[in-house]
């Protein structure tokens, strides 16, 4: 007769299952790229380590871009993270603009630039400290 399991000894728990992202305390998925790592043919074996840290770099960066895009957005009074937002926070970004120089960003526009010497001359080089508008040089 099989022995009754309710009765005495240790209890077997089962443990909860938790998933390798949530041990290594990152939000992007650690098993779906690990399985993109071995079926891109980017070697024959990819060691278990690989995986977290690259979702912890890939979790950064986006954390990067996404709070420049989210601070490029406020400045222009708007609610939602358009991809012009995401150019503008990018572009004005060194270390980013360096990484992702070569990526094209759709209805991303261009950096707003304006030469200098097409801007107008500042007052206070025209005026002197009396007032009076300075008068250019008639010496030829």
């Amino acid at each position: 007769m099989p022995p009754n399991r309710n009765s005495g000894g240790k209890a077997h728990r089962r443990s909860k299952q938790q998933s390798r992202s949530s041990r290594a305390g990152v939000t992007f998925p650690v098993g779906r790229i690990h399985r993109m790592l071995r079926t891109g043919n980017y070697s024959e074996r990819v060691s278990a380590a690989a995986p977290v840290y690259l979702a912890g770099v890939l979790e950064y960066l986006s954390a990067e871009i996404l709070e420049l895009a989210g601070n490029a957005a406020r400045d222009n009074r708007k609610l939602r993270i358009t991809p012009r937002h995401l150019q503008l926070a990018i572009r004005n970004d060194e270390e980013l603009s360096k990484l992702l120089a070569d990526v094209t960003i759709s209805q991303g526009g261009v950096l707003p630039l304006i030469r200098p010497e097409l801007l107008p001359k500042s007052s206070s080089a025209k005026t002197k400290k009396s007032g009076a508008p300075v008068a250019a040089s008639q010496d030829f």
